[in-house]
């Protein structure tokens, strides 16, 4: 039996010796770029799966390992289902190409550069043009407890209000959203979509966000019935956040994901 001290999660088998996801330990920092930028790869083409995109709207980050002011982005105008290891970009605070052949998207660095620097422990975030999600945000308010799956972003996303409905390619904007981002793990942008960042890995951002997308569709569907839903109570809901919202049930998440993408578009690792 496993030392159940050391678990930082129920989810994890008390067995020895069965098959279960681990997260990766590094020797150096060049594995640990290549597995993040992988990874990020991975990310996009789960957003192309689920139907994400939109024209060249949307952008996923990570910090690099070894200069953590620099983070990897994907190319700006290139499909989520086409970004690969290889066209991946690297850019600074000041949205600079610092290596890559690609541009950079004008709104992906106004957003995510300031959230980056303005909160170190951030590794990794993730937004995109998504329908139910920017139909949501155009309500201007939280997602409730409706089921165990929302009770997930329980106390833990807000609803930004400033610069709404506005495309955010002005420095100012990009710190506003910054702002909002202090100890959550999820922000809706009024009128404008959702956005995700984790302190763990670009893993659990792009699951948290295909959770909220998801959240956000069953929200409006329960509102279209008319019918006044029955709320998780909110000591159920901190309940399901603290099991299942975590950080590493992020990572976890996608873990299944990343493996039927390795295994059936090999060439993202090209």
């Amino acid at each position: 039996m496993l030392d159940t001290a050391k678990r930082i999660s129920v989810y994890q088998p008390e067995q020895l010796g069965l098959k279960y996801p681990e997260i990766p330990v590094f020797t150096t920092l060049a594995q640990e770029r290549q597995h993040r930028k992988e990874r990020l790869a991975a990310a996009c083409r789960a957003f192309a799966l689920e139907g994400f995109d939109y024209g060249f709207a949307g952008h996923l980050t990570v910090r690099d390992p070894e200069r953590p002011d620099l983070y990897w982005t994907n190319p700006m105008a290139v499909h989520f289902s086409q970004v690969k290891v290889s066209n991946l970009i690297l850019v600074d605070h000041d949205g600079k190409v610092v290596e890559g052949d690609y541009a950079v998207n004008r709104a992906g660095f106004v957003l995510h550069a300031a959230v980056h620097e303005a909160h170190p422990d951030i590794l990794a975030m993730c937004h995109a043009h998504t329908v139910y999600g920017v139909a949501f945000a155009a309500l201007g308010k939280k997602l409730e407890p409706i089921t165990q799956d929302a009770a997930v972003f329980f106390e833990d996303h807000v609803v930004i209000g400033d610069e709404a409905g506005q495309v955010a390619v002005e420095t100012k904007a990009g710190n506003k959203v910054a702002n909002a981002f202090a100890g959550v793990k999820a922000a809706i942008h009024q009128n404008h979509g959702l956005l995700t960042a984790s302190r763990h890995s670009i893993d659990a951002a792009a699951f948290w966000f295909i959770a909220l997308e998801r959240c956000c569709q069953q929200q409006l569907m329960i509102d279209a019935t008319g019918i006044t839903p029955k709320l998780v109570p909110p000591e159920r809901a901190r309940y399901s956040r603290e099991h299942v919202g975590s950080e590493y049930i992020g990572w976890l998440h996608f873990q299944p994901v990343y493996e039927q993408l390795a295994q059936t578009q090999p060439d993202l690792f090209r």
